[in-house]
């Protein structure tokens, strides 16, 4: 039977999806299930999370992938919890055990006192077991061959960290980060600094840009929608502009929209001086996301079809 035809058959559908990601799947069967359950043409997640990871993965269906590389981009917020005293391959419960300490007697004052040290701006290295490309493979598939490759340090932005909880050895934080940020590599710069070792034992996304906890839906909650009919599973979707809801917004009327839609940039009076922005009609149909040029005028950057 030929898989052009099976595409062919699946719905165009434009949305957001915000997925509770289950633990002990990858984001990509993640995705795979949400779409075969929406039956749905086109659609991609914006931002791994690891297996052993829950939470909130946004989903884009249709003409909202367009904007998935903008959630990318965006900040993010997790609960962590760790086990100090024992480092693993992997900085998380899937690896093996590969180094021990005794954890030393903390309370939270000295805690709080190091997790303050990791405010701000800072250097990260990546880890070996990551989805970053080195040699045409991934580094994970690397380590799992035995090979070690060094990697570049990368900048990233810690916003809060907050000590939840401590029951030696188990401690639990709760962080916003900027992309890019590895949560087990951070844990064990966190342990190293209160004088052991650690690793990930669970961790669950709580933000991701414009989104919190506020709507996810798990894939069980998803069947069920599903059994009762497309309508009521679609009705689960958010407009495809909910990614860009903390984005200034202009309004353009119907000649101006109409050179826009063409590619030119135009001059948007009250505009922001500057970054990104939403655009709409004056009607209120959604054209997409565009950027203040140098010259003041919004250009086109991703226009959005039939809104």
């Amino acid at each position: 039977m030929s898989r052009r035809g099976d595409a062919q058959d699946r719905r165009k559908i434009d949305g957001i999806l915000l997925l509770d990601k289950p633990a002990g799947i990858s984001s990509n069967q993640a995705l795979q299930r949400a779409r075969r359950i929406f039956n749905a043409r086109k659609a991609g997640h914006t931002g791994s999370l690891d297996p052993l990871a829950t939470g909130l993965l946004p989903i884009c269906f249709g003409e909202a992938t367009k904007l998935s590389a903008f959630l990318l981009e965006s900040n993010k917020t997790y609960w962590v919890e760790c086990k100090l005293g024992e480092g693993t391959s992997t900085g998380d419960s899937e690896g093996e055990i590969i180094s021990t300490a005794s954890v030393p007697t903390l309370n939270h004052k000295q805690i709080d006192s190091v997790l303050n040290t990791f405010l701000g701006e800072t250097d990260q290295v990546p880890p070996m077991y990551s989805a970053i490309k080195k040699q045409g493979k991934r580094l994970y598939q690397l380590a799992r061959e035995g090979q070690y490759i060094e990697r570049e340090a990368r900048c990233i932005q810690i916003y809060s960290l907050q000590l939840e909880n401590y029951n030696s050895p188990i401690l639990s934080f709760k962080l916003t980060c900027s992309k890019g940020t590895y949560v087990r590599v951070l844990a064990e710069d966190i342990a190293r600094s209160l004088g052991t070792v650690t690793h990930v034992t669970a961790l669950r996304r709580l933000v991701a840009g414009p989104f919190g906890p506020t709507g996810m839906l798990t894939l069980e909650e998803l069947e069920q929608a599903r059994a009762e009919g497309e309508s009521s599973l679609d009705s689960l979707l958010l407009p495809v502009d909910a990614a860009l809801l903390d984005v200034p917004k202009v309004e353009l009327n119907e000649d101006t929209a109409y050179y826009l839609r063409h590619g030119q940039a135009v001059q948007v009076p009250k505009a922001p001086t500057s970054g990104a922005v939403r655009i709409y009609e004056l009607s209120g149909r959604f054209l997409g996301m565009g950027e203040i040029a140098e010259d003041g005028k919004v250009m086109p950057k991703r226009l959005i079809a039939g809104q």
